[in-house]
């Protein structure tokens, strides 16, 4: 899914762990599930900020003069407005778009 077009709230949403926790049957399982999905989420978001700003990255070796670019700044205050990558990934597993499974509880049903 992508970051980008994500409904996710960009504040703090109180939750109902025992209704999340429905379809794992464990409240401890549904939050790793979403902060495995988070890092995977944050890890997009940071590669693609690091690619768009390697576009205004300086190779010169002036230390006295420090180059601001407006759309380098631009392009930082878009990534800082976006939702939490724990937001998303919550609202990822409310919405049913995450896939997991417990190796564990699949071997004790064989």
């Amino acid at each position: 899914m992508d970051y980008r077009k994500s409904n996710a709230p960009s504040n703090t949403v109180t939750r109902d762990m025992m209704q999340m926790s429905q379809d794992t049957g464990n409240i401890y399982e549904t939050v790793k599930i979403i902060s495995k999905r988070s890092n995977q989420i944050s890890v997009e978001m940071k590669h693609d900020l690091e690619k768009k700003l390697q576009e205004f990255a300086s190779y010169n070796d002036n230390l006295e003069e420090v180059f601001e670019n407006r759309e380098q700044i631009e392009i930082s205050r878009y990534y800082e407005k976006l939702p939490k990558a724990t937001l998303i990934a919550t609202q990822e597993y409310l919405e049913d778009k995450v896939y997991f499974k417990n190796p564990a509880k699949d071997k004790n049903n064989f």
